[in-house]
């Protein structure tokens, strides 16, 4: 089915065509549209808000619908839809009411990785848009010129996407309704697994079995696949697999020694030999693995080590990955994307490591099925920080089906408080920031905007 839809797809990804992008606003819908639109293809979208996504494609010639109607679909020879687009969405119903073919945001990514030689697919549950940015920079270094799709902001690009001319492109692979099922990688990264998306998936096992089919996708003999060799779920979902293992422990292919307390400065040690020496500028464990990853995709690739290093030297971070935002009475303010207990729990070690006097952390949960599944697991995290502050969750493309509030996490965590909306986030933590504390605006919503507020 996966290769009948591909090729039909294909057909409709020609110049002289119009494509209509529903939900274009979206990390991944505004890159391909721009990729569509670079390609003379005409091109067309609809977002639920205007948003700085869909004012960049307005400022590139893109016609925008700000809302969902039947009638923009007028004239589409085909429709791609994001993730979160159901077929009760206005668009998709009159597109299929009139015979308009629909296809989904991952296999329009799938059909045009297939002409280029180099399909970097960058997966895991955790550090995806990092390691695809970290891959991006040592590949710019490199003078390769890659074509990039990132889930997420890269202050080099001043975008979340790159069209170059290169024979490679990197792609951040994301495992949520299987979308990654529809790539066709040459070179496949399995960071980390955990069980996440709980909404669609039925169990950690589940989630294994998918990582293993997207793994299946390298083609034998000429594709490679590049395992985190220190996680557990990583080894059981690929059991058997032929892959090059990275990580932090010396057992690995690629590893890394002499860490600095910080994790920020390392030798890269590929086969037992000196590749390359790292001088991070991103704090945390977490970000050395990160780097092991990319410095593997690299090596894998045959790239010399001392890109690797310069790439590596000039990337600072990607956008909501513990941004920096300014300071406000004394008090740094970073901003950070994490949304799971792993990903705070990773945040949160990372900024210890920075010698703040207090941590006060503002936390919005993202998604009332994540938070009630994985509700124990906040908890636990949200409890090694000074001070907590809870905005209310983030539905994204949920109803409140579980009854639940952040209020509930509140309830469970000691002396933290609960606010039902922004400004009242933004009031309270004008009110207690003192000098040498950390301010920490954390999730996948607009949690942002507090910390962005306080500076105003």
């Amino acid at each position: 089915m996966a290769a009948y839809q591909t090729n039909k797809i294909k057909s409709y990804l020609k110049p002289g065509k119009r494509v209509h992008l529903v939900g274009i606003g979206g990390v991944s819908m505004r890159p391909l549209g721009l990729v569509l639109q670079g390609m003379g293809i005409q091109v067309t979208g609809s977002d639920m808000n205007a948003s700085v996504s869909t004012d960049e494609l307005q400022a590139h010639g893109i016609q925008v619908f700000i809302g969902h109607s039947a009638k923009n679909v007028q004239g589409a020879d085909c429709i791609i839809r994001t993730a979160a687009a159901h077929n009760d969405n206005p668009e998709i119903a009159a597109a299929r009411a009139r015979g308009i073919p629909v296809f989904e945001r991952a296999q329009a990514w799938g059909v045009l990785m297939q002409s280029y030689k180099n399909a970097i697919c960058i997966s895991g549950t955790h550090g995806k848009t990092t390691t695809t940015s970290m891959v991006t920079h040592i590949l710019m270094a490199a003078q390769w010129d890659p074509t990039v799709m990132i889930g997420g902001y890269l202050p080099a690009l001043h975008a979340g996407h790159r069209v170059g001319k290169g024979d490679s492109i990197v792609l951040e692979s994301c495992e949520y309704c299987d979308s990654f099922l529809n790539f066709f990688p040459t070179l496949a990264v399995v960071l980390n697994i955990e069980a996440d998306h709980l909404d669609y998936f039925k169990d950690l096992p589940d989630i294994e079995k998918s990582f293993r089919k997207f793994a299946q996708l390298v083609p034998a003999g000429t594709g490679r696949i590049i395992a985190n060799g220190d996680d557990k779920n990583t080894m059981d979902a690929l059991r058997g697999m032929d892959y090059i293992t990275f990580g932090l422990e010396e057992k690995n292919r690629v590893h890394g020694e002499n860490y600095s307390q910080d994790w920020r400065d390392f030798q890269v040690i590929c086969d037992g030999e000196l590749y390359c020496t790292l001088q991070l500028h991103v704090y945390g464990r977490h970000n050395a693995a990160n780097a092991l990853a990319a410095a593997a995709v690299a090596w894998t690739l045959g790239i010399p080590g001392e890109a690797v290093a310069r790439g590596l030297a000039s990337f600072r971070g990607a956008g909501r990955r513990l941004e920096f935002k300014g300071n406000y009475n004394g008090a740094d303010i970073f901003d950070d994307y994490a949304h799971h207990p792993g990903e705070l729990r990773a945040t949160i070690a990372a900024v210890k490591a920075m010698g703040y006097r207090r941590i006060i952390l503002a936390f919005q949960p993202h998604t009332y099925s994540r938070t009630a599944a994985l509700f124990d697991d906040f908890v636990r995290e949200l409890r090694t920080v000074d001070q907590v502050v809870l905005a209310e969750i983030y539905a994204a493309r949920e109803r409140n089906t579980v009854g639940i509030s952040s209020r509930d996490l509140a309830n469970k965590v000691p002396g933290a408080v609960y606010f039902e909306t922004l400004p009242e986030v933004t009031t309270y933590l004008r009110r207690i920031a003192q000098p040498d504390d950390v301010i920490l605006t954390v999730g996948a919503g607009d949690i942002y905007k507090a910390g962005e507020a306080m500076l105003e």
